[in-house]
């Protein structure tokens, strides 16, 4: 195979002003790099046109509350939801927790179950484990198939009515494996649980509509999407987050407040305490449509076939071994015997080559894989065929230095 061939499908490196030349940049699952619009639209919206949103009456604070609830509304579109079930959270990590506090530890009792699985990020396992030791409620954890996807049909026969909720992640962070989410969500929804789906490591990669997939809550990160940090989406279905209590106290969420009693917004505000994260807001905005002038349809076609290229490179290493599926979504996990895969990064970072090492926030994970720890490459829109060469070349010499 000769990857040196091919050129750069996508062509948009240029927009990644943090991107040298000469540097490898495989680590997107952790975080995104930033295309330029991305960052004219942060500069912008901190210089000339910033304001406080959804409480000045002149004419910027105005502007700027219509840009920000224009964002609300472009992540809508991008996700197949309504604007109101569109909550604005710091990130995936608290679009779960408010979830995990606010719909679980109000609608369950002791004895109830929450069911997880083996793949999941600790985000997506820490939350639940809170909030159950709390109410007495009990997790159960579906398995993994051979190749390192959630097993469905074990899920379909463990579940019970006893089960309330459902949490998975729709991408594996650590083996890129892809969750039939719809199949998920109707098994979760045959004995009347509800169904959150950890979109961090999908939304980036491939179209998703919450509608077409049937799940009730929705999670997702702005940086992992070529945004800013700090931002994130929690998208609810509009009769939950209504049943919900607010996650947090403060301006904005209220009705109407008195020593005696207060009452609280409607959603999504009402899970908006305080000065929310205005321009990280109006940067998630700028990154959807960035991402859309791309086509996740291509991007996901990118992607794949880089993974396909890596696993075919790393696979005539000998001393490789090779994590998650074939068709794995962006991500290629990784381990060199006999070399801890840290040494494997550093060694890697030598030749400019920036890939992540370690258990990826997925100790069950690791567990269930038998290593402590993995090394992982992981592609963006910026990546190329010679980034996967660089890695392939890097992993070579690691070898040669370890015997």
């Amino acid at each position: 195979m000769n990857l040196m061939a091919d050129t750069r499908p996508l062509d948009v490196l240029a927009d990644f002003p943090a991107i040298q030349p000469d540097w490898h940049y495989l680590d997107t699952a952790a975080t995104s790099q930033k295309p330029q619009p991305v960052l004219d639209a942060i500069n912008r919206a901190y210089g000339e046109t910033y304001a406080t949103v959804h409480r000045g009456v002149y004419q910027r604070s105005a502007d700027m509350t219509l840009a920000y609830e224009a964002a609300r509304k472009r992540v809508a579109h991008f996700i197949g939801a309504q604007a109101e079930e569109c909550v604005f959270v710091r990130g995936a990590t608290e679009g779960i927790n408010l979830v995990a506090q606010c719909w679980v530890g109000e609608q369950f009792k002791a004895g109830d179950r929450i069911l997880l699985s083996t793949l999941e990020h600790h985000s997506n396992i820490v939350p639940w484990q809170m909030v159950a030791e709390r109410i007495g409620a009990a997790i159960d954890v579906v398995p993994l198939t051979y190749d390192g996807r959630i097993d469905l049909d074990a899920m379909a026969a463990m579940i019970t009515p006893a089960h309330k909720m459902v949490a998975l992640a729709h991408v594996s962070n650590v083996l890129g494996s892809v969750l039939d989410a719809k199949r998920a969500a109707e098994i979760a929804h045959s004995v009347g649980a509800k169904i959150l789906l950890d979109g961090c490591q999908a939304v980036p990669r491939m179209p998703v509509d919450v509608a077409n997939i049937g799940c009730d809550f929705y999670v997702f990160s702005g940086h992992k999407l070529y945004g800013p940090t700090g931002i994130g989406v929690l998208w609810g279905r509009a009769d939950l987050l209504d049943a919900m209590p607010p996650y947090q106290g403060g301006g904005s969420m209220i009705d109407r407040v008195t020593f005696a009693k207060t009452t609280y917004a409607p959603p999504p505000g009402r899970f908006e305490a305080g000065t929310p994260h205005i321009v990280g807001v109006v940067g998630l905005h700028a990154a959807i449509d960035y991402v859309d002038s791309i086509g996740l349809d291509r991007i996901h076609a990118h992607e794949t076939a880089l993974v396909a290229a890596t696993r075919a490179r790393l696979g005539q290493i000998n001393s490789v071994r090779l994590f998650g599926p074939d068709d794995s979504a962006g991500i290629v996990s990784f381990a060199v015997e006999g070399v801890h895969p840290h040494d494997v990064a550093t060694i890697l970072d030598e030749g400019r080559v920036a890939i992540r090492a370690g258990h990826h926030c997925a100790q069950p994970l690791m567990d269930a894989l038998g290593v402590p720890a993995t090394a992982r490459a992981s592609f963006g829109v910026y990546n190329s065929l010679a980034d996967v060469e660089a890695l392939a070349a890097g992993v070579e010499r690691v070898t040669r230095i370890f015997g």
